[in-house]
């Protein structure tokens, strides 16, 4: 696995912009830096990362102060280990807090059920800590595992059996209008690699004569299936083992279902792609072909090296 580079910003702020001093102080906070000095925050170098750094670093610029983004292998005289430890210890001590606040909505010996709103809180602010977790950091299991103790139980739900590929040849494929993610990403999978003549059709209620598959709607033949969204039940239903399905898989279950069981952040940026393309009024259909190109774009980053 290669080493992690960094990007470190450097910015001065006149002393009379004391409030947006503050204010770019608590977005670095939500971007998940660390200072290393008084103004010089480091991240980990990826493409949102730099993308929202080369954002702040225009705002405060506007503010009168002055900025420098760089990119480099070595953070000063610390190491990979030494800098990534710095990471770490910055998410430690947010999940501890987030820990704290858990153990407070149930003391021990309390019987009385959490509501769920404030158990849903909570669920918000992990999923924000994951995002800003680069390194995985262990103390996520610990928080995840105090949540699901908060949470009431879930009913068990009986998963579907597997089905053969050569049954599901030169079909009619179902699903609701509008697709985000999971329905684009499912589409692309039964097009890659289940259907290569695969029809799709767009409807909010399932066709009257019931001729074609149905995926990811109301009652349908694949869809949501106890913590699996759909892509993931196509997957495992149809027993498909493809170099990097497992990777596109956490990436879609990661933007759909927001459970913080994955720390993959690539779905984020093309659900929003979708959802800016629907804004656009584009039809279904188009945004489709153009989903299909971005799996692919994906599915390739993840297989090649």
């Amino acid at each position: 696995m290669p080493l992690p580079s960094w990007l470190i910003l450097l910015y001065t702020l006149p002393a009379s912009q004391a409030a947006a001093r503050l204010s770019f102080w608590r977005q670095l906070k939500r971007l998940g830096a660390i200072s290393l000095k008084t103004s010089a925050y480091v991240l980990p170098q990826r493409p949102e990362q730099e993308e929202s750094l080369q954002w702040l670093a225009q705002q405060i610029r506007q503010q009168g102060g002055e900025a420098t983004l760089l990119r480099a292998a070595q953070v000063d005289t610390l190491s990979v280990n030494e800098v990534t430890d710095l990471f770490q210890s910055a998410r430690t001590a947010d999940y501890d807090e987030l820990l704290a606040a858990a153990a407070a909505l149930k003391p021990p010996g309390v019987r009385q059920p959490v509501g769920p709103a404030e158990v849903e809180r909570l669920k918000k602010r992990f999923l924000a800590i994951r995002k800003i977790d680069f390194f995985d950091c262990p103390a996520a299991g610990k928080v995840r595992q105090a949540l699901e103790a908060l949470a009431p139980a879930k009913p068990s739900v009986k998963k579907s059996g597997l089905v053969r590929v050569s049954n599901y040849q030169d079909r009619t494929w179902q699903t609701r209008p509008r697709p985000e993610l999971d329905r684009i990403a499912s589409a692309w999978l039964i097009r890659r690699f289940i259907d290569k003549a695969a029809v799709f059709v767009f409807a909010a209620e399932r066709m009257a004569d019931r001729a074609g598959v149905t995926f990811d709607m109301v009652d349908a033949d694949f869809g949501h299936e106890g913590d699996d969204c759909t892509f993931e039940t196509l997957v495992r239903r149809f027993s498909l083992k493809a170099p990097g399905l497992p990777e596109v898989a956490e990436i879609v279950h990661a933007a759909d279902i927001e459970d913080g069981k994955f720390p993959r952040t690539e779905g984020s940026g093309l659900l929003s792609v979708l959802r800016g393309w629907a804004r656009q009024g584009i039809a279904d259909e188009e945004i489709l072909r153009r989903g299909l190109d971005l799996m692919d774009g994906l599915h390739l980053s993840l297989t090649t090296h």
